[in-house]
């Protein structure tokens, strides 16, 4: 493909992400995969350039532009190699006309800037919520420590906060490697990982992940419990859940799974009724930690939807508490930056049950919201999470 096809194709891709986030479609990695199926002439230089040409406008428009093409040419005012790219020979966009839309650059929406704010999340941070997130990987304790991976790796990594992790750059095909594929290590990202260490689950121990979603979170516990006690992982989504026993199986993980039915889940988790030592609920959130990696998801948010995850966030919680035997704890978590699904989420649980109280964290980085940590890209590298550990008495 020539440089301006390439650009031409990367305004058709934009729009049809455009599509799917205004109709709640399919995610934006998921129409380009589909799109660039749709479409195998483009070799693997022609797909690269295009997705780096999307992503870079994506990232440039605060609020949803009007179309790809006004997106694009968003990028192209700052970029002169690029406008001259419109020149409308074969396969290449039209020359820009006067007068026509260009998309506005910015962060977020106004509305999620505003909730930004008044969560304390302050304007210097903004940028780092959609720059290109580095690599993390986790080492797997059941078959090798961080020390004895990275020397065997073909890069050695640089080692984070998380006792476990190691950090590489964007783009590193580390899933490619033979240790991935011998379970020596998960990639995972290093905020995440702090907030599975905040539980602190033993070797021994009855432990549940609640909303373990393809079980990355669950292979973490797995680790920290060397196997002995028992592990659940449950989830309403039989596709994701689906996918956790393959990579246990490579982890060397003993991970038991259980699908729930929305709505029932106690009906379905009686025999865990005060049993667990520790409850993990990594609940379905609005996602503004991990824009680096979404970036569109900022376009398909609304204020309901704030709403309506704060109220499936409060069920969950009281699903686990009442799994939680006397003495036990749940880790609360989310890949949010805003209060109302974090610290206020973990206020309201300790309001709504007094034999409760916010356990001492003290996970290394972050820094303290509420009953718990919030760590954000700006200040920690890491996505954006706030995360609790909630104790009954």
């Amino acid at each position: 493909m020539t440089p301006t096809a390439r650009v031409q194709g990367a305004i058709d891709l934009l729009d049809a992400i455009l599509d799917a986030a205004r109709g709640g479609g399919a995610s934006a990695d998921r129409v380009a995969s589909e799109w660039f199926r749709a479409r195998r002439y483009a070799g693997g230089g022609d797909r690269r350039a295009i997705r780096e040409l999307t992503w870079r406008a994506i990232r440039s428009c605060g609020e949803p532009p009007p179309s790809g093409r006004a997106a694009m040419l968003l990028v192209a005012k700052t970029d002169p190699a690029l406008a001259v790219l419109f020149d409308g020979s074969t396969h290449a966009p039209v020359p820009v006309s006067e007068g026509e839309p260009v998309a506005k650059s910015g962060i977020a929406p106004a509305w999620l800037i505003g909730a930004l704010k008044a969560s304390e999340i302050p304007g210097a941070e903004f940028a780092a919520l959609l720059e290109r997130a580095p690599l993390d990987i986790r080492a797997n304790r059941l078959k090798a420590t961080r020390v004895a991976l990275r020397e065997t790796l073909p890069v050695a990594g640089e080692p984070i906060a998380a006792p476990d992790g190691l950090r590489y750059p964007a783009g590193t095909p580390a899933e490619t490697w033979p240790q991935f594929a011998q379970g020596l290590f998960e990639v995972q990202d290093g905020g995440s990982q702090l907030a599975c260490a905040a539980l602190r689950v033993q070797p021994g121990e009855a432990v549940v992940d609640l909303c373990a979603g393809a079980g990355g979170k669950a292979l973490s516990l797995a680790a920290a419990m060397d196997n002995r006690g028992a592990l659940l992982a449950c989830d309403t989504d039989r596709t994701r859940l689906q996918r956790l026993p393959q990579r246990a199986g490579r982890a060397g993980a003993i991970v038991e799974t259980r699908l729930l039915n929305p709505g029932k889940e106690l009906d379905l988790l009686a025999d865990w009724r005060e049993r667990a030592d520790a409850v993990l609920v990594d609940a379905p959130c609005s996602g503004t930690g991990t824009w680096r990696r979404n970036p569109e998801t900022r376009w398909r948010l609304q204020p309901a939807d704030i709403k309506r995850h704060a109220a499936l966030q409060a069920r969950l919680l009281d699903i686990a508490a009442a799994l939680i035997k006397p003495g036990g704890r749940i880790g609360y978590v989310v890949c949010s930056l805003l209060d109302a699904e974090g610290a206020d989420q973990a206020a309201a649980f300790l309001a709504r049950h007094p034999g409760w109280r916010a356990a001492d964290v003290n996970p290394g980085a972050g820094r303290p919201r509420g009953t718990g940590y919030r760590l954000t890209p700006f200040h920690d590298g890491t996505d954006g999470f706030f995360f609790t550990v909630l104790q009954r008495l």
